[in-house]
């Protein structure tokens, strides 16, 4: 009795270390990739699974695409993007619910059958990632053998989830101030460039901006690589007029 209570005190300790691991992230500014990659891991350990993996919904087209996963196995990597709405993990996306699957080689809505046999996959525990909720991905845990996910283990799932979204959803933030802030310091360097083409070559604002770009597109460079080295070229001439 003693020993069964050890046990669960150090399994209920192993999930706290797992739910903070995962809550960390919300506020690591850790790279998107680099943070799907910790959840699935994390998740796979705790939960024991076969594999586990993270698919994040793609707005635009409407589907659910694998973003991360533990697993090696190139013909689960390569699996097709789901519908939402389609499938057990498209239900899952549209109706914000978890579902639990015994053997998904059995249940017709599942949808890579294949992938399945050849992985040797069989229950599932599939549940959303949602942020004030707003849906954005679903965690998919896999079993070898049918095994019955009791409430604690889908709660336990649920609660990584939640947290994942979270830093999901901040990452995503974070990425888009970053490509925002990029996008004006490029405009900024480019309209630089433009004045000094334009006051060195004698020649417009529009005819500097076209000379730019088609040197971009010779060089193969971005438009800010090529701006810079415009503005380099310049900063070094003038030191060298100045001594």
């Amino acid at each position: 009795m003693v020993t069964k209570k050890k046990d669960n005190f150090q399994i209920y300790v192993k999930q706290i270390e797992a739910i903070s691991k995962v809550a960390n992230l919300i506020t690591s500014g850790m790279y998107l990739d680099e943070l799907l990659r910790l959840v699935v891991q994390v998740t796979a350990e705790i939960m024991n699974s076969k594999i586990s993996s993270l698919m994040l919904v793609d707005p635009d087209k409407k589907e659910l695409v694998v973003k991360a996963t533990q697993s090696i196995s190139e013909a689960y990597n390569k699996k097709s993007n789901i519908r939402l709405g389609e499938g057990i993990a498209g239900v899952v996306a549209r109706d914000n619910k978890p579902i639990c699957i015994l053997d998904v080689k059995n249940d017709a809505r599942y949808l890579n059958q294949d992938v399945a046999k050849k992985e040797g996959l069989c229950s599932l525990a599939c549940v959303p990632l949602a942020v004030k909720g707003r849906v954005i991905g679903v965690l998919n845990c896999y079993t070898s053998k049918k095994h019955k996910f009791p409430k604690h283990e889908l709660d336990l799932l649920t609660a990584l989830a939640n947290q994942a979204a979270i830093a999901i959803e901040n990452a995503e933030l974070d990425l888009r101030a970053r490509s925002a802030e990029e996008a004006l310091t490029t405009r900024k360097l480019v309209e630089r460039a433009k004045d000094i083409l334009s006051q060195d070559a004698n020649i417009s604002s529009s005819e500097a901006y076209r000379l730019i770009q088609k040197q971009s597109m010779n060089m193969r460079k971005s438009m800010r690589e090529v701006a810079e080295a415009i503005i380099l070229a310049k900063d070094i001439r003038t030191r060298k007029n100045e001594r």
